[in-house]
C-alpha cells in the first residue's frame, strides 16, 4: 500500500516491551469463557475502510451477527479522496475540522496491485469503462476495488453510514456500550454488543516533530496530512520533513512548481546530501537543527536555507477518543497495549480487539489473518491462551524491544517480520501460510522502490511472479483461468 509513515503519541497498544504500569491482574472483571461449541455474537465493528470490511466479512462468515459503524456516507476508509482540507493545516487544533483521508490527488501505490489486494479477492485489472489498469494504480483504482469486494460479499448492508461513534465502553456483564449519533439527522443511539473490534485506521490524527524555535518562525507549517495538490507552493521554497514513501512522492510532486525543495530526513537510505540527481531544485539534508525568525531554516549538517514553508511528512499518532477502558489500554509514544499480537488487550479479550495497527506491511491479505483469527476467537472455534500468558507473551515482547534499542512508537513497524506474524496467525486459523511469490514480489518491490524511486512503479524485473501470482488467483476468480 501507500502509506509507510506512523510514528508517536495517543492512546491504545501491542508489541513485546516491558510497560512500568500493567493493568492488576487481581482487578480484571473480563475472562475468556470456555466456548466448546462455535457461539454467535452480537458486534460492533468501527470504521468501514479495508479492515472493517474485512472484519464484517469474516465475521459474519463466522455466523456472528454484525454492525459497522462509519462517520462517512461511503466505505473505503482513507481511500475516499477529497480536495477538503482541514481548517488548521497542521493539525494540532483540536476544534479543527476533522477530515479522515490523507490522500493526495497523484498518489499511487507503492505496492504492485498482486501483492496488496485481498488474498481471497485478488486485486486483478479490469476492463471495466474508467478503471486504471495498471499494475501501481492510483488511490481511485484501489477505492473501486474496495466497493467491488463490499459489493461481492454484500457487505454494505451491515454499514450505518453517517454514524459517528461518540462512546465505546464496557457495561456489566462482559457487554460493551456503543453510543453513535447520526450526522445526516442528528439522532443518538445507544446500543450494547457482546464484542467490538476497533478497524478505523491511524492515518487522521498528525505528529509534529519538535523543532527549536517554531513559535517564532514566521513561515507556513502544513502536515502531509493536509497536503492535496502541488499548485499552493507555487514559486515557494519549501522544507519538507520526511522519508517515507509519501514524502518521497510528496517531494516530487511539489518540485514541478516549487522555486526549491529542501528535504531533511534522519533517514540513511536516502544517499548523500545534496542536490537530488535527476532533479534541479530538490536537494537532501540532514535533520532540521533549529529555525529562526528571520525565515531561517539550519540543518544539522551545517548548511541553511531561507523557507517560506515547512511541510512535515512525520506521521501519525494512533487516536481512539471514543474508546473507554478505564486505563487497560493506553496509547503511550504511539504504543497502543498492552495488546496481544497487536490485537487482543488480555485483560479484555476476546471482547476487545484491533485490526490493522501495523505499518510497514502489505496491509489488505494483513487484515485477512487479523480478522479470521478475531472471528474464530469470538465464536469459540479458536482458544486463546490465559490472561496470564497472553501477558507474559506482550511483556516479553517489550522487554524484547527495549533490549534491541527499538522506541515504543515502533512497537507496531512489523517491517521485516510481517509474513513471519501472518504465518504465526495461519497456523492459528488453520489456513494456508503467506504464499512464497507474495514476499518475493513485496522485497523485490522494496529495493526497486529504494533503488529507482522514480521508475519502480512503472518498470519492474519480477515478471515471473506476476504469472506465480495469477496461477494462484484462479482458485479465486474463474475468469483467470481463461
Amino acid at each position: 500500500m501507500f502509506f509507510e509513515e506512523n510514528t508517536d503519541n495517543s492512546a491504545i497498544t501491542t508489541r513485546n516491551r516491558a510497560t512500568p504500569e500493567i493493568y492488576p491482574i487481581s482487578t480484571i472483571r473480563f475472562h475468556l469463557p470456555a466456548m466448546p461449541t462455535p457461539i454467535s455474537r452480537t458486534v460492533a465493528v468501527i470504521g468501514a475502510g479495508a479492515g472493517g470490511l474485512c472484519a464484517a466479512r469474516e465475521l459474519r462468515q463466522e455466523g456472528h451477527s454484525v454492525v459497522v459503524y462509519e462517520r462517512g456516507n461511503e466505505l473505503g476508509g482513507t481511500w475516499v479522496y477529497t480536495p477538503e482540507t482541514e481548517s488548521d493545516p497542521t493539525g494540532l487544533d483540536p476544534k479543527r475540522n476533522i477530515v479522515h483521508t490523507s490522500l493526495y490527488a497523484s498518489l499511487r501505490t507503492n505496492l504492485p496491485r498482486e501483492a496488496m489486494g485481498f488474498r481471497e479477492y485478488p486485486f486483478v485489472s479490469t476492463d471495466k469503462p474508467g478503471r486504471d489498469s495498471r499494475r501501481f494504480p492510483g488511490h481511485k483504482e484501489v477505492l473501486e476495488y474496495l466497493r467491488d469486494y463490499a459489493a461481492e460479499f454484500q457487505l454494505s448492508e451491515l454499514v450505518r453510514f453517517g454514524s459517528d461513534v461518540r462512546y465505546v465502553g464496557m457495561v456489566e456483564g462482559s457487554k460493551w456500550m456503543v453510543k453513535s449519533t447520526n450526522k445526516n439527522n442528528g439522532d443518538n443511539h445507544d446500543e450494547i454488543y457482546d464484542a467490538v473490534v476497533v478497524c478505523n485506521g491511524h492515518y487522521s490524527e498528525p505528529r509534529l516533530p519538535e523543532i527549536p524555535g517554531i513559535d517564532e518562525w514566521p513561515g507556513k507549517q502544513i502536515h502531509s496530512h493536509n497536503y492535496r495538490i502541488p499548485e499552493p507552493f507555487q514559486d515557494q521554497v519549501v522544507v519538507l520533513i520526511g522519508s517515507s514513501a509519501s514524502a518521497a512522492d510528496i517531494s516530487r510532486d511539489i518540485s514541478k512548481v516549487a522555486k526549491e525543495v529542501h528535504v531533511a530526513s534522519r533517514s540513511d537510505q536516502i544517499g548523500l546530501l545534496g542536490k537530488l540527481p535527476g532533479h534541479d531544485n530538490i536537494w537532501l539534508h540532514s535533520m532540521i537543527n533549529s529555525v529562526h525568525k528571520d525565515g531561517i531554516v539550519a540543518f544539522q549538517d551545517g548548511s541553511k536555507v531561507h523557507a517560506d514553508v515547512i511541510l512535515n511528512c512525520t506521521g501519525y499518532k494512533y487516536h481512539f477518543p471514543f474508546l473507554e477502558t478505564n486505563g487497560i489500554v493506553t496509547v503511550d509514544d504511539n504504543r497502543v497495549g498492552p495488546l496481544y499480537k497487536h490485537i487482543f488487550p488480555p485483560a479484555l479479550a476476546p471482547w476487545l480487539s484491533f485490526v490493522g495497527l501495523a505499518w510497514k506491511v502489505a496491509p489488505f491479505p494483513f487484515f485477512e489473518y487479523q480478522t479470521k483469527w478475531i472471528a474464530g476467537v469470538l465464536s469459540g472455534r479458536i482458544l486463546l491462551p490465559s490472561i496470564e500468558e497472553m501477558m507474559a507473551d506482550t511483556e516479553a515482547f517489550y522487554s524484547s524491544l527495549e533490549a534491541s534499542g527499538i522506541p515504543k512508537r515502533y512497537t507496531h513497524n512489523l517491517s521485516g517480520y510481517q509474513f513471519e506474524y501472518n504465518d504465526w496467525l495461519a497456523s492459528k486459523i488453520g489456513c494456508m501460510p503467506s504464499e512464497k511469490w507474495r514476499k518475493q514480489m513485496f522485497d523485490a518491490t522494496s529495493c526497486r522502490r529504494r533503488d529507482a524511486p522514480e521508475t519502480y512503479r512503472d518498470q519492474w524485473q519480477d515478471q515471473h511472479l506476476i504469472s506465480l501470482a495469477h496461477e494462484d488467483f484462479k482458485k479465486y476468480i474463474p475468469a483467470v483461468a481463461q
